[in-house]
């Protein structure tokens, strides 16, 4: 030992910095590792979801496994549809709180994909400026309206209220937009109106700046913003962790139609938007949103596909073998009582 010492004594300056930074740069690794890896065994299912209320059991799930000693749900936000969509394609997440018409979209360029659970429904709102004359969608023609992204529920709704409104296809303007840049944009005079999933309507109609012309119930029941999408490879691996997801993401609806304002508090830390924005959304208009239309219906997915291709979003309206709904239909809904039973059936 001391000889090994004397060696390092006797060497050059520039061996001995060397030694030192070789040494330095393995505890910064080490200190890399421990702080940002979970070193547990558990099992992880990595869940990528957009902030809006369709997509609640993600949060939900993400908190109230934390500190239990099953099966690990991570929530990842994303930025995109697009976004998420690849991540699911390359294996970085197993599971994606998808906007439905991108669910077909993905299944047709070739994603082995199925949708196991819908999300809940009845959370999308159009919202106009408060300063515009607007009584129906007929006077939203030659006017900027936003939806989240060409494939979505909210351009095929848009769409269809112009086509009852009279209002023609030059003279309807949609636009694309990511739903966190919409209320600024609609604040400072870029957009007219939005059309999207709370609680990002909300948003400017708590603040006064834009008002409601349409729920979505109004003029589609049974809207479906979001749904989930797990690749076949997965399911076939792990048919028990997709179990335990879909029914997780179920009972958590039932428990936060219960709790809407713990739902909030934990909806909002995820969102990083403010408590009051999302308690608001949660109870304005009181009881809107549906929680237990959680199975998926292939006579729904076909039905999008359709309108998909009436509005030439797409040029067919293949659906075949996109749906798994055996989970949805086994999920155990009984003993609903606090948030630690979320992931306890009974």
């Amino acid at each position: 030992m001391h000889s090994r010492i004397r060696k390092i004594l006797q060497m050059s300056t520039g061996g001995r910095i060397a030694i030192v930074a070789l040494v330095w740069l393995a505890v910064i690794s080490l200190l890399h590792f421990c702080l940002n890896f979970e070193h547990s065994t558990r099992a992880v299912l990595r869940m990528g979801y957009m902030p809006v209320i369709t997509n609640l059991a993600g949060p939900v799930l993400d908190y109230v496994s934390r500190n239990d000693a099953g099966l690990r749900f991570e929530a990842l936000k994303f930025g995109s549809f697009a976004e998420m969509g690849e991540a699911l394609r390359n294996g970085s997440i197993q599971a994606a709180f998808i906007i439905a018409p991108l669910a077909i979209v993905l299944h047709q360029q070739g994603a082995d994909v199925k949708i196991v659970y819908i999300g809940n429904r009845h959370e999308s709102t159009l919202v106009y400026r408060k300063d515009l004359m607007v009584k129906s969608f007929a006077d939203l023609a030659g006017k900027t309206v936003a939806v989240p992204v060409r494939y979505s529920g909210h351009n095929l709704a848009a769409r269809r209220l112009a086509e009852k409104h009279g209002v023609r296809g030059s003279d309807l303007r949609i636009v694309e937009m990511n739903p966190p840049d919409m209320a600024s944009a609609l604040v400072v005079g870029s957009l007219d109106a939005y059309f999207v999933g709370e609680p990002f309507a909300a948003q400017t109609v708590k603040s006064g700046d834009s008002k409601v012309l349409h729920y979505v119930e109004e003029v589609w029941p049974g809207f479906i913003c979001n749904l989930v999408l797990v690749t076949r490879e997965y399911i076939d691996k792990h048919p028990d962790r997709v179990k335990q997801l879909v029914q997780g993401a179920a009972r958590s609806g039932f428990w936060a139609r219960e709790h809407p304002q713990k739902a909030a508090e934990i909806a909002s830390t995820y969102w990083n938007q403010p408590l009051d924005l999302v308690e608001y959304t949660m109870t304005h208009p009181p009881d809107r949103f549906v929680f237990d239309a959680f199975v998926p219906k292939q006579e729904e997915i076909q039905y999008l596909a359709d309108q998909m291709v009436r509005f030439d979003l797409l040029e067919s309206a293949d659906t075949d073998g996109l749906i798994d709904d055996r989970f949805a239909r086994e999920a155990n809904l009984e003993g609903i009582t606090d948030l630690n039973s979320i992931l306890r059936a009974p």
